[in-house]
């Protein structure tokens, strides 16, 4: 496994392969855990070349603190990608990456970046589609892939490759959870014991949504999970929504025909976690 901090030596590196072997990317703001590591194995089995960018990107944090308690742990990132056989890893630095100006390039997103996340967190989508881009110009992969857990970023990451024109194709892979159901994320290494051993009921009252989709109306759907977070004195709903899996539109009546997703927003104290499910 090979280690970049810079944009040219990398770009030199996957000279060497362009044209007769199929890289695969998986970009990563670090932190790692068993779900990265789940797309580097998928993608190992699927190309040819597997790189892995580590990136904490200032242009996606609406939330100064946020960015600043975001773990880096380099080190131990780097053994565990080497130990799934990840091929290389582009960490590179602000600078490298924003050489100019650290500011968001504006999308037009069809729409897609306006509810839920987009709607919580002003202008968090053209941080990602900024970052996304300029990785994709810099590695220029066949294949990219992404976690479900963020199912609107992965939405939005496709319809920034159609906008733009970018020649590499989009893989969605499904939510990493814990044993108890948590999906796992960097964020989780945030909670307090007492927050960790409450957070699983996250996914629980998704799994209750489902459960009722077929027979009720989504009004009473979200009365139920709102309930469930009532009165919780260590999680606190900021939103949940259920939505068209395709336009991501919030529904308000259930038509023939197309697939839904539950979505979800919890704060423990200031550690914010989300999390979604297919419906239908």
């Amino acid at each position: 496994m090979v280690l970049f901090n810079e944009i040219l030596p990398l770009q030199s590196y996957l000279s060497k392969y362009k044209g007769s072997s199929k890289i695969g990317f998986v970009p990563t703001m670090g932190a790692l855990h068993r779900g990265h590591l789940s797309l580097i194995e998928r993608a190992k089995k699927e190309n040819d070349l597997v790189v892995a960018s580590i990136f904490v990107n200032p242009t996606q944090f609406d939330k100064a603190e946020d960015l600043l308690k975001y773990p880096k742990t380099l080190d131990s990132d780097k053994q565990l990608l080497d130990s799934v056989g990840c091929d290389a890893i582009f960490a590179p630095s602000v600078q490298e990456m924003y050489p100019e100006n650290v500011v968001s390039e504006k999308f037009n997103f069809a729409g897609l970046d306006a509810v839920m996340e987009g709607k919580f967190r002003i202008g968090h989508f053209d941080g990602v589609g900024t970052v996304v881009k300029r990785l994709f110009e810099i590695v220029k992969p066949d294949n990219a892939y992404f976690g479900e857990k963020d199912y609107q970023q992965l939405t939005i990451v496709k319809k920034m490759v159609e906008i733009e024109k970018i020649p590499v194709n989009i893989i969605g892979c499904r939510i990493s959870r814990e044993p108890d159901g948590l999906a796992m994320s960097s964020r989780n290494k945030r909670l307090t014991e007492a927050q960790r051993l409450e957070a699983p009921l996250i996914y629980k009252s998704l799994q209750k949504a489902k459960a009722m989709f077929a027979d009720n109306d989504i009004a009473k759907i979200k009365v139920m999970v709102t309930n469930i977070f009532s009165g919780n004195e260590l999680l606190t709903l900021e939103y949940f929504e259920i939505a068209d899996a395709t336009t991501l539109l919030p529904a308000d009546k259930k038509a023939d025909g197309k697939k839904y997703r539950g979505f979800i927003a919890v704060f423990a104290d200031t550690v914010r976690l989300i999390d979604n499910i297919a419906l239908n």
